[in-house]
C-alpha cells in the first residue's frame, strides 16, 4: 500500500468518525429539544383574528405551561373560563389584581391606574383602545384576577363583554393554562415580545421561556444529522471520481 493510499484511508477513517459524532450530537440536540419542548410548551392554533396583528387567524403558536401566579401585564395568555363558555381563548393581560383599567384617557389611550399606555402592538386596524363593546369603560380588577383584551379591539369579545359580571370582566389567574412565547407559523412570526408599555408599571413584565434556545437546538441538531449522514455518500462519490481520473491517466 502506497503512502498516498494510507494517507487517504486515514483521512477517510477520521471523516467517518467525525460524521458519526456529528450525527450522534445532532440526535441529542434534536431529540432533546423536542422532548424539552413537549414538557415545557403546548402548541395552539389561533382560531380567530381577535389578537391581530400580533397573532393572525390560523397562526401556530407555542405557549409555555405556566402557573397563573406567574402572569404579568402584557402577557398573551391561553385560558379557559367556564363563565366565558369554557372555550380555549387567547387574549392579552392588561390589568392584574387591584388595577383600575379604563378607556379612554384624554389622548384616547387605555389607562391602567391612571397611566396611559402606548399600545404600539395594536396595529392600525384595531381601531384604538375602544371597540365594539363598549367604547368607554372603567373596571377594577379583583385580587387574583386578570383583565384581558384582544389586540384587535374592533372585533375582540373580551373582558369588555363581561363588565356586568361580579368580577367586572376579569378572569381568575387559575384559568390560565399557558403563555404564548412564539409564533412558529407563519415563519415570519417569531417571538412574542413583552410590550415596553407595561415595563414601567409595578411588577414589570415577565421573562420569556427558553423557546428560542429549544428551537435553535432542534435546528442545529437537524443540520448536524443531515451533514453527518451526507458525508459518506459525498466522500464515496468524490473517491469514485478520483479513481476514474487516475485510471484514465494511466490508460
Amino acid at each position: 500500500m502506497s503512502a498516498a493510499t494510507k494517507k487517504t484511508d486515514g483521512r477517510g477513517r477520521l471523516g467517518s468518525v467525525l460524521s458519526g459524532l456529528a450525527v450522534a450530537v445532532g440526535c441529542l440536540l434534536f431529540l432533546g429539544g423536542f422532548v424539552a419542548g413537549a414538557v415545557l410548551y403546548r402548541p395552539y392554533t389561533v382560531p380567530t383574528g381577535s389578537m391581530a396583528p400580533t397573532l393572525e387567524i390560523g397562526s401556530k403558536v407555542l405557549a409555555q405551561r405556566v402557573d397563573g401566579a406567574d402572569v404579568r401585564r402584557g402577557d398573551v395568555v391561553v385560558f379557559e373560563d367556564p363563565l366565558w363558555g369554557g372555550a380555549t381563548m387567547v387574549k392579552r393581560v392588561v390589568g392584574v389584581g387591584g388595577d383600575t383599567v379604563a378607556c379612554c384617557g384624554a389622548d384616547g389611550r387605555l389607562t391602567v391606574n391612571g397611566t396611559p399606555l402606548d399600545e404600539s402592538y395594536l396595529g392600525a386596524q384595531s381601531g384604538g383602545p375602544g371597540g365594539i363593546v363598549p367604547a368607554e369603560f372603567s373596571a377594577t380588577v379583583p385580587e387574583d384576577g386578570l383583565f384581558l383584551l384582544g389586540d384587535d379591539r374592533t372585533t375582540s369579545l373580551d373582558s369588555r363583554s363581561h363588565l356586568d359580571d361580579a368580577a367586572q370582566g376579569s378572569v381568575p389567574r387559575s384559568a390560565v393554562v399557558a403563555r404564548v412565547d412564539s409564533v412558529v407559523w407563519p415563519l415570519t412570526g417569531g417571538l412574542v415580545e413583552r410590550p415596553a408599555a407595561f415595563a414601567a408599571l409595578p411588577g414589570g413584565v415577565s421573562t420569556p421561556g427558553p423557546v428560542a434556545l429549544l428551537l435553535t437546538a432542534i435546528g442545529a441538531g437537524a443540520a448536524l444529522i443531515l451533514g453527518g449522514a451526507a458525508h459518506g455518500p459525498v466522500t464515496d462519490r468524490l473517491r469514485g471520481r478520483g479513481k476514474a481520473a487516475r485510471e484514465k491517466v494511466k490508460a
